[in-house]
């Protein structure tokens, strides 16, 4: 056998099927594989899409929802959010398959866990202790998520899940993203919160960094976008180019501006829609890219991990979207690398949280340099943990309880719930969870975004709340 040969962990067949069912969910009129007896549709199945390049404007958006929208009121909605004051945002990070709470926070000393994961286990002298609880240590590959802890930035679920768990992909991952233990439901909890707070004509406001549309933000009438990758898209108008396309844009601008004035309504409004237009395209102009369809100039005040697939340079986007004034309250981005480690899990597992641990503080000082940290929140999730006990091949499988994070200036450093440790498992051999991910969205929605989250969470005040903010 090569020793030099890559060894890289395996997902289950039901997640490689999950996924595969929600990429042909998330396209409208495309069919769906079979489901199988039990497993819920994924939110938005069956949700129309129509694909628009913004007037004036660079980015292609496939924008889910709102059948009867306008393409110029879409651009003018967008002006009008951008110019109106900022909301704050939301920034939702997926880590894709169940990862391993235990192996970022470890219980090194205690012999149960050693027991039970003996290849997979810290070692007992490694890491940094976690401060809000010292049974805990920080692998070290988490470091730069331990750094912002310890600058108080970073609120920490150990314990969070579900009663009764499914343990699977597919069923977990739609109650987290409805919001509900309800199947059926097909609808986002952000997507429904859109519906009450949102423009009906402004899809930037819930933005899914993806070829598809993340089954959270699934609104039931409002409209929400998903664009794979902002710096991949280019200014133009059809069949117009060069100096004659620059020529017709400054036109447009100038007759704008000559008419803002006028006695005569129509062209009042054609003037506010034109500046409105040439608004929309100077904040898009970062990304833009040249004739020769070289890489836009998107740059940052920090440097991003090179390490970690398309995840570093989407958030790098986010703060650059944020920073030229685009109106976005609700974003979601998945972390790059699976972490459904059935097997030769640690090299595999490790990599990749420190791609991501390592983006996400990259993301944290981009925004504090450009001075928008106040405003934003990132809420890091997976749909459980893993099985305590390892396997017989160097993995772990599915589990209960898992991990979540909340990230940002204004988040107040605590255990959002507590630890359940390893020697109270459940029948099936895994973590319990201290605190319901109904009651994490929900403060989110309370107190981050000033909404009253019981009228989009069913049953959300049947569980405490955390208090999430300094």
């Amino acid at each position: 056998m090569n020793a030099n040969r890559k060894i890289s962990s395996h997902a289950c067949d039901e997640f490689n099927r999950a996924q595969l069912l929600r990429d042909a969910a998330a396209t409208a009129g495309s069919g769906l594989p079979h489901i199988e007896p039990g497993m819920p549709m994924p939110a938005g199945t069956g949700l129309s899409r129509r694909q628009f390049l913004l007037r004036s404007g660079a980015f292609m958006l496939t924008v889910y929802g709102a059948m009867h929208l306008d393409p110029m009121r879409m651009g003018e909605a967008i002006a009008e959010a951008a110019a109106g004051p900022p909301d704050p945002v939301l920034v939702s990070v997926y880590l894709d398959g169940g990862a391993d709470s235990l192996s970022i926070l470890a219980p090194v000393e205690d012999p149960i866990y050693r027991q039970l994961r003996p290849t997979l286990a810290l070692p007992s002298d490694i890491g940094t202790p976690f401060a809000d609880d010292p049974r805990l240590r920080w692998n070290p590959v988490a470091d730069s998520l331990r750094t912002l802890h310890e600058e108080g930035k970073l609120a920490v679920a150990p314990s969070i899940g579900y009663e009764n768990p499914d343990q699977s992909h597919f069923t977990s991952r739609h109650y987290w993203e409805v919001g509900d233990l309800n199947p059926r439901l097909q609808t986002g909890w952000l997507g429904r919160y859109l519906d009450v707070v949102g423009n009906p004509d402004n899809p930037l406001q819930g933005l899914s960094l993806d070829y598809s549309l993340s089954p959270s933000l699934a609104p039931a009438h409002t409209a929400v976008a998903a664009i794979s990758q902002p710096s991949s898209y280019r200014f133009g108008h059809n069949n117009v180019w060069g100096g004659v396309d620059d020529a017709m844009v400054n036109s447009l601008e100038q007759l704008g501006s000559a008419n803002k004035n006028s006695r005569d309504k129509g062209l009042r409004t054609a003037a506010k829609a034109s500046e409105q237009a040439m608004q929309l395209r100077r904040q898009l102009l970062p990304f833009a890219t040249d004739e020769d369809n070289r890489p836009p100039a998107l740059t940052s005040p920090v440097e991003y991990p090179t390490e970690g697939g398309d995840f570093p340079e989407r958030m790098q986007a986010i703060a650059a979207m944020l920073a030229i004034g685009l109106p976005l309250r609700c974003v979601t981005v998945r972390a790059s690398g699976g972490y459904d480690t059935h097997d030769d899990q640690k090299d595999d597992f490790e990599r990749n949280i420190k791609a991501a641990s390592d983006t996400l503080l990259a993301f944290q000082r981009d925004l504090e340099a450009r001075g928008l940290a106040n405003r934003v929140l990132v809420e890091v999730w997976t749909e459980f943990g893993r099985r305590v006990k390892e396997n017989g091949s160097a993995g772990t499988d599915h589990g209960a309880a898992g991990m979540a994070m909340l990230m940002g200036t204004r988040v107040q450093r605590q255990l959002l719930g507590e630890w359940t440790g390893v020697s109270n498992l459940d029948r099936d051999g895994n973590m319990r969870p201290s605190l319901d991910y109904r009651a994490l969205h929900g403060a989110i929605l309370d107190q981050w975004m000033g909404f009253d989250s019981a009228r989009v969470l069913p049953k959300v005040r049947s569980f405490t709340s955390p208090s999430i903010l300094n």
